[in-house]
């Protein structure tokens, strides 16, 4: 079985307005991005080159350790390094985006 090529634990993921799971899971594996919930039941999922991922545009939503995808039409806000005690959320976050742009440009490890 292949490993991941990105995965984070303890994500915060909202429909906009909507919080889905406050300890979710973000999965990048075989080329498709996943969203599943703390119980991991999946929230959405798509090919990778289908996937857009940027960081919030707007002052307010703009923390390092946000990002906004668009997966199959839907915009998802993502808060990464939920895990109590930890701060990785903008390395996270930064690991999050580059693995999105590498596999939507074809490069591989």
């Amino acid at each position: 079985m292949a490993e991941p090529e990105f995965s984070a634990k303890g994500v915060r993921i909202e429909r906009w307005t909507r919080s889905l799971t406050r300890a979710g899971e973000v999965l990048i594996k075989d080329g498709r991005l996943a969203l599943l919930t703390s119980n991991g039941r999946e929230i959405d999922s798509a090919p990778v080159d289908a996937v857009s991922a940027a960081r919030p545009w707007l002052p307010w939503l703009a923390k390092e350790d946000r990002t906004v995808a668009r997966l199959n039409g839907t915009r998802y806000r993502l808060t990464m390094g939920g895990e109590a005690g930890r701060s990785r959320g903008p390395d996270l976050t930064r690991r999050f985006l580059q693995a999105i742009q590498d596999k939507a440009h074809g490069a591989h490890p």
